[in-house]
């Protein structure tokens, strides 16, 4: 009797292959992010997408604070074109980076999404820090 894993069968590796590439171009993980900070290799913007307050009490180092509902064609083209935005809310509970990297695509504008967001950053065990908000441009 095989178990519940196995009973469905695994996809052919050259299906699994295109699968987990396209995977790659829509998000990025914690520790990627790190570790660009952390060799001061970054190469593109980090926002939190959740509210001031809650960016307040605690933050990825170096993420500006961008709530979906204020990113605006306008807001946006302050930065440099084909700016990469790497976008995060609470976690994988929440839905806000999703409806914020929909909002960007919508606009045309390269966009990942930090799976696990801040939840996933803290079970890295990253520092997180708290302060007032570094709002967008």
């Amino acid at each position: 009797m095989p178990s519940t894993v196995s009973q469905t069968p695994a996809a052919p590796s050259e299906q699994a292959a295109r699968h987990f590439a396209a995977k790659l171009t829509f998000e990025t993980d914690c520790w990627d992010v790190h570790e660009a900070f952390a060799t001061g290799n970054v190469d593109f913007v980090l926002l939190d997408v959740r509210s001031p307050s809650l960016y307040q009490k605690s933050h990825v180092p170096g993420a500006v604070n961008l709530p979906h509902g204020k990113m605006t064609a306008h807001r946006m083209a302050q930065w440099p074109a084909q700016t990469l935005f790497v976008l995060y809310c609470a976690g994988p509970h929440c839905n806000g980076a999703d409806k914020a990297a929909f909002r960007l695509a919508k606009l045309d504008l390269p966009v990942k999404l930090m799976i696990g967001g801040i939840t996933g950053w803290a079970d890295e065990g990253f520092f997180l820090e708290e302060g007032e908000p570094i709002n967008a441009l």
